[in-house]
């Protein structure tokens, strides 16, 4: 039987026997079958949800059960096809800007509602917030003295625990280099500046322009010493990149005067096409484009933005036309993103933009609020597995996975 879990008062995890586990889509709760889970990932978090009840089903009836919802946190690399099912208060706060994840118990163990869709290594958290952070945080900063985007990712990789901010530091891999304190959409659930009517921001935002110069020193240090290196813009703590591209542009000339190693990555909405093919001219290598569809009105909903969904895939085109590599960072809601007419509208955006790579990443979010500003569901949803297999199945030179991954040319 896979059976329900709930929190107790002081966060204790108890099973529910003769509750039968259930899992959410959208928002209908419905029962979890053997083949929507997968053992609970080693590197996951656990945590309760306030102001839920955990339900399950008994006797074939969907019963609230007396303690809290129960939901799983997981690693990148995995993507969830059901979330938490819960019956929630009126009186209920927002949810932080978490993925939440069904989790169940299922022979003796922790199960969760997913899929296991890319590996990569280097992203285990085991690598990063070690001993030495701070020490390393402190020689480049000497190294790099008085460089304003320095003092910024390392107050990120201190304070904000930052994967991308943290490898600068470490000399490895993907290092990030903020550098838009703007941005031209105005996301519901930004992760770096949030209206008070959602939740907080767990991450503060640049505040100043960096310069070229700025950018192009911490571009050659990284890129000059660091293996597998690359340096991307478009960060948690910024804006949208693009919007800096004259700095940004003048800063990758610089640095591809001075060394041709490693790769130049931007990470977009790529909605202002004039700053896009800037920086494509200047030598962009990879762009990794952050969407949530590809229908105009449930983009707009969700991005709130001065530019529209058709901007997007023009700039998409010119860096395809210019051998830029093309990710994108597909924002995933199991309920949402597998509708029928979103599988539609993604169909089309692909077939439009032939992009190289689709990145899953679980939408960190409360999945009410999420609901309330999207269109109303017109069709039916295919679930998440059906969906990914029938986008693999339209578009097979399409990579389906979850990370930025090194690209030899």
């Amino acid at each position: 039987m896979i059976t329900a879990l709930y929190a107790g008062e002081n966060g204790e995890i108890f099973d529910a026997p003769g509750y039968s586990g259930m899992g959410r889509i959208g928002a209908e709760n419905v029962l979890l079958r053997e083949e929507d889970l997968i053992l609970l990932p080693e590197s996951a978090d656990l945590m309760f949800l306030p102001d839920r009840l955990a339900v399950g089903k008994q006797d074939g009836q969907v019963m609230p059960i007396t303690g809290l919802a129960v939901a799983a946190i997981l690693p990148a690399g995995y993507t969830r096809t059901h979330m938490p099912a819960y019956q929630k208060a009126e009186t209920a706060e927002h949810l932080a800007l978490y993925g939440y994840t069904a989790v169940v118990l299922y022979k003796e163990e922790l199960y969760v509602a997913a899929i296991y869709t890319d590996e990569n290594s280097k992203w285990d958290p085991a690598h990063y917030n070690t001993n030495e952070l701070k020490k390393l945080v402190s020689r480049t900063k000497k190294d790099l003295k008085g460089n304003r985007i320095v003092e910024q990712v390392g107050n990120c990789s201190l304070k904000w625990h930052c994967c991308t901010a943290q490898n600068l530091f470490y000399r490895r891999w993907e290092a990030g280099i903020p550098t838009s304190p703007t941005c031209n959409a105005n996301c519901f659930g930004c992760i770096s500046l949030q209206p008070a009517e959602c939740c907080p921001s767990p991450q503060s935002r640049i505040t100043f322009k960096p310069t070229p110069q700025e950018i192009a020193e911490v571009g050659i240090y990284h890129l000059a010493n660091a293996p597998e290196a690359i340096i991307s813009f478009g960060q948690g703590c910024e804006g949208e990149p693009s919007l800096a591209a004259d700095s940004i542009a003048a800063g990758i000339k610089i640095i591809r005067g001075k060394t041709q190693c490693g790769q130049i990555n931007i990470n977009t909405n790529a909605g202002y096409t004039i700053g896009i093919k800037k920086i494509v001219d200047a030598g962009l290598d990879t762009m990794r484009v952050s969407i949530i569809s590809g229908c105009a009105d449930s983009y707009q909903a969700y991005y709130r933005s001065s530019y529209e969904l058709e901007n997007v895939i023009v700039s998409i085109r010119y860096a395809k036309e210019h051998g830029v590599y093309v990710s994108l960072n597909m924002l995933f809601s199991p309920g949402f993103n597998d509708r029928e007419e979103e599988v539609i509208g993604w169909k089309t955006f692909l077939e439009k933009t032939q992009v190289d790579m689709i990145q899953v990443r679980n939408l960190n979010i409360d999945p009410d609020d999420f609901l309330a500003v999207m269109p109303p569901r017109k069709g039916q949803m295919v679930g998440t597995k059906a969906f990914l297999n029938e986008l693999h199945q339209a578009f097979p030179k399409i990579v389906i996975g979850s990370f930025s991954h090194y690209i030899d040319k």
